[in-house]
């Protein structure tokens, strides 16, 4: 017999038994479909590393299916049924059903997070949609958590996208084709805009332009359009920077109502290139982010913390690009 590893990790038994994570899941639960001599394999590797999973080995000895906790602010647009598809994709490939807490409208959020928490073997927690004493609490439990889209907690794995460097190569593209009246559509969310507004505001900066205040609406088309119309019928920006694809396609909505050209009368731009984005006229100049593949990073994160491959937590940024399009009034071949 191999030497054995009291600490062995489901990632070992799988690279012991030369299949996938998610066929070693399969195998020890006896659910889906797995070659007889597969198994077999795997269930050698299992004992010769004396693999026990600990909060999967629980659920394993009940005969139930290990359960994620999901928390969202809610789940309207594209943007959050992205991510949640990348999520439950990879969760149903590791054999874990998803509990889903959307907080949009619902009162007592932090006990129903408290709640969901003592029923699921790790969670994960989009944004601020739980207050920091809630999430310290989650931490101090032991309970596995992951964060998407919020900067590093203590004590907690975080995904989230990068917005510094795009939104700074967003700004200069804007100055360098003479646009200097520019609004900020959104207001700040101590996350992913709060950063990418912070990034714009230091470029206009360094061009001896004062940054403004950013306006806050809901992240929305509806949202976007009330606050498009507010800020084209006084003195009017040459562009808006808006928090994302919504918020701006409401806004080019609300310049068509108003008999403005975009981008002749004003430029617009989003960010995350939802579907809508490119197909909308004109085309949405915004920032491409990998939603679905938010969900994904964040699935397999939790999955570590639970099964053992690691106890520390780490932090992961996806890349993001600029797409240069119509609606900023310049033409893609012009971006560097």
């Amino acid at each position: 017999m191999a030497n054995s590893d009291e600490s062995a990790t489901i990632y070992q038994v799988a690279q012991r038994a030369g299949v996938s994570i998610a066929t070693v899941s399969r195998a020890l639960r006896g659910t889906g479909p797995v070659a007889a001599k597969t198994r077999e394999r795997v269930l050698r590797a299992v004992e010769e590393l004396r693999f026990t999973p600990s909060r999967l080995g629980v659920s394993l000895a009940s005969g139930r299916h290990a359960a994620n906790g999901i928390v969202f602010p809610d789940l309207s647009g594209p943007y959050f049924a992205e991510v949640l598809l990348g999520y439950e994709e990879v969760a149903s490939e590791l054999g874990r059903s998803v509990i889903i807490l959307s907080t949009r409208g619902r009162a007592a959020v932090p006990d129903l997070v408290r709640d969901l928490s003592r029923r699921v073997d790790g969670m994960v927690i989009f944004g601020q949609t739980v207050r920091d004493d809630v999430v310290a609490e989650i931490v101090d439990s032991g309970l596995p958590l992951v964060m998407i889209a919020r900067d590093d907690v203590a004590g907690a794995d975080v995904v989230a996208s990068e917005n510094t460097v795009s939104a700074a190569r967003l700004a200069s593209h804007l100055l360098g084709h003479g646009y200097r009246r520019i609004a900020l559509a959104g207001g700040h969310d101590n996350g992913d805009i709060t950063q990418r507004w912070t990034s714009v505001g230091q470029v206009l900066s360094e061009h001896g332009l004062t940054p403004p205040e950013p306006s806050p609406c809901e992240f929305t088309v509806e949202g976007g359009h009330a606050l498009g119309r507010y800020l084209l019928s006084g003195p009017r920006p040459e562009a808006i920077v808006c928090a994302d694809d919504q918020v701006a396609l409401g806004v080019i909505l609300a310049a068509e109502e108003l008999g403005l050209s975009v981008p002749g009368d004003v430029a617009v731009t989003g960010w995350d290139d939802i579907m809508a984005a490119r197909h909308a006229r004109p085309a949405l100049t915004t920032v491409r982010q990998p939603m679905r593949d938010l969900g994904a990073r964040a699935a397999r994160a939790l999955d570590e913390l639970i099964t053992g491959a690691r106890d520390t937590p780490r932090s992961q940024v996806t890349p993001t690009e600029l797409v240069i399009r119509a609606s900023c009034g310049t033409h893609p071949l012009e971006e560097a």
